[in-house]
């Protein structure tokens, strides 16, 4: 037995959404010609325009939306298996600036309407780095994709594709239709400006999932853009919601979504266009005709600023020209068209990463070269912190910015993000810079620069062989610094040592080693040594401060999260600890 909703009428009939619901046998179905009078869940930058419009993205920076059905629906039948269902849309992709436009739109299937956790970007708003691909996700989605990302592997910039529990598309095609008489294929451009329609139909019996792309005017095409054999029974759960999630990046995006219809067990409703609201002007507004007067004048003004300037800035060239180094009188002329080049030794030897991450066996460092290269790197940035006449703080360590010489002396290099600072200031920076994995939380929260943890978290790389940051694993060993933290806590320390060295080091060298780059790697910055004293540890003149299992009530994923920070744009740390001991 079926009911209906009373039909919405909306701007003198013009635009209207009804909705279908239906009984317990599974059959549902709902159309929207527009979005005005509906009660979507939305979040985010998503809203529904004065026409009816649903804007999933507003042409924020760096921004993500969500819209969905406010009830959740039953997917399965009695059995177990998902129902058929079938959705059609209309969406629009608009920007400030012709056929320009980043990231995408996606229809989604999950088992929740709460995506706060995702990121924007490439991730779509449906997950980030840590979840992607995660059989828990529970999530099938249907991207509309503007870029091409090489982390996710695909196929070009202007694709659609099919997502189970990450963005690597199961399946993905070029944006295009096949003409139902040649045959032949069509581009479609997915950022040109004009409103597409998309068809998304999955048998429940045959496990087929077909996606269907046109433009707007045309029918359906016989043949279906994708077409592949999937059983959604193990992703899709009981209680789900569908909706719509979109993000943006450096590029002012607007995501549209015109009409909406869904059905389960039958073919969705067909979308009269009609009756659809309409897109906004693409592109920038006509100038005015007072932009028209003020514009030359504008650009006549700018040109005579910029030529003083220039000016100004040859003839104090001119004046300086003959200015030279002290050094440079006494040994001659170095300068490459009057400029000075910073050059380095040779290092023949390339960086430590290749040594640390290479699959050649021949590359592995054995463990007295290891514990030798951390010693000389703990000696450089001992001269750096405490030394030098300035304080110097790299803000870049690790492995790949270590270069090795021909005696396998480690040099530290990359000095592009460092700054200096006078003995004895606060260490404030402007902005939060640094190799994702290795930056310390207080950085990010205060501004102000530390010294030591991502020479911790090199400790731990240089000792496991493993990076900060492992994008390909789940949750419990995804952080580095966690999964040091959780064999300390098994007293099982030893297991976390890089297996190709095959048991061949000093135990009490490695475990020395760990200890103390999870000390380095502390979240508070008053407990984390000074160089002068992670010198002293590793050369045994003075002894490691202890550590007790009552402190390690927190680890690194719920410290930055309670924060409500993004833990793989911060650093890798640990929770409240006051000294170190424990298994090893």
């Amino acid at each position: 037995m079926k009911f209906f909703l009373p039909c919405l009428l909306i701007s003198l009939g013009l635009h209207h959404a009804s909705i279908t619901t239906g009984d317990s046998s599974g059959d549902f179905q709902f159309l929207c010609l527009g979005f005005l009078g509906t009660n979507l869940s939305m979040d985010e930058t998503a809203t529904i325009t004065s026409n009816g419009l649903l804007e999933v993205t507003n042409g924020t920076l760096d921004s993500k939306g969500h819209a969905f059905y406010p009830s959740p629906l039953h997917f399965r039948a009695p059995n177990g298996k998902v129902h058929s269902f079938s959705v059609t849309f209309v969406f629009g992709i608009r920007s400030s600036y012709l056929s320009m436009t980043r990231q995408g739109l996606a229809f989604v299937v999950a088992p929740n309407k709460n995506f706060s956790y995702a990121l924007p970007n490439q991730y779509l708003g449906l997950t980030n780095i840590v979840k992607n691909n995660s059989t828990k996700n529970h999530f099938f989605a249907i991207e509309l994709d503007t870029v091409q990302n090489v982390e996710f592997k695909d196929i070009d910039s202007n694709h659609v594709g099919i997502d189970i529990n990450g963005l690597n598309s199961i399946q993905s095609n070029t944006a295009g239709y096949y003409d139902d008489i040649s045959g032949s294929f069509h581009n479609l451009s997915l950022n040109s400006g004009n409103p597409m329609q998309v068809w998304v139909d999955y048998s429940g019996e045959d496990k087929q999932i077909n996606v269907t792309i046109a433009s707007l005017q045309m029918e359906k095409p016989a043949r279906s853009l994708i077409s592949t054999t999937y059983d959604l029974s193990p992703v899709i759960q009981e209680s789900t919601y569908i909706g719509f999630s979109s993000s943006t990046d450096e590029v002012d995006s607007r995501h549209y979504v015109l009409g909406w219809s869904f059905s389960m067990n039958k073919p969705a409703p067909k979308i009269d266009i009609v009756k659809l609201p309409k897109l906004p002007r693409n592109g920038q507004k006509p100038q005015s005709k007072l932009s028209e007067i003020i514009l030359p004048i504008a650009t006549a003004s700018f040109i005579t600023v910029v030529g003083a300037v220039l000016i100004l800035l040859l003839r104090r060239r001119l004046r300086y020209a003959e200015l030279k180094e002290d050094w440079e009188v006494e040994f001659g002329p170095h300068r490459r068209k009057g400029e000075l080049i910073l050059v380095y030794d040779y290092m023949s030897n390339g960086s430590l990463d290749k040594y640390l991450y290479c699959a050649e066996s021949k590359l592995t460092l054995n463990w007295d070269k290891r514990f030798w290269i951390i010693k000389g790197i703990a000696s450089g940035l001992l001269y750096l912190h405490e030394k030098w006449e300035k304080v110097v703080i790299h803000r870049d360590i690790k492995a790949s910015n270590v270069l090795l010489d021909s005696e396998m002396n480690g040099r530290l290099g990359d000095f592009g993000l460092a700054r200096l600072y006078d003995h004895g200031t606060d260490l404030q920076t402007t902005h939060a810079v640094g190799t994702m994995g290795y930056m310390a939380p207080e950085l990010v929260c205060t501004g102000k620069a530390s010294p030591l943890t991502a020479f911790g978290i090199f400790l731990l790389e240089v000792t496991c062989g493993k990076r900060p940051v492992n994008h390909n694993t789940d949750d419990d060993g995804a952080v580095l610094v966690d999964w040091v933290l959780k064999h300390w806590r098994k007293a099982s320390l030893t297991e976390t040592v890089d297996s190709r060295l095959r048991g061949d080091y000093n135990v009490d060298e490695a475990c020395l080693v760990l200890k103390l780059g999870l000390l380095c790697s502390h979240p508070f910055t008053s407990e984390r040594p000074n160089m002068q004293q992670v010198m002293q540890y590793l050369d045994r003149e003075s002894p490691l401060p202890e550590l007790t299992h009552a402190d390690m009530s927190f680890d690194m994923l719920s410290l930055m999260q309670d924060g409500g920070f993004d833990p793989f744009t911060l650093s890798s740390t640990i929770g409240t600890i006051s000294s170190i001991s424990g298994g090893r």
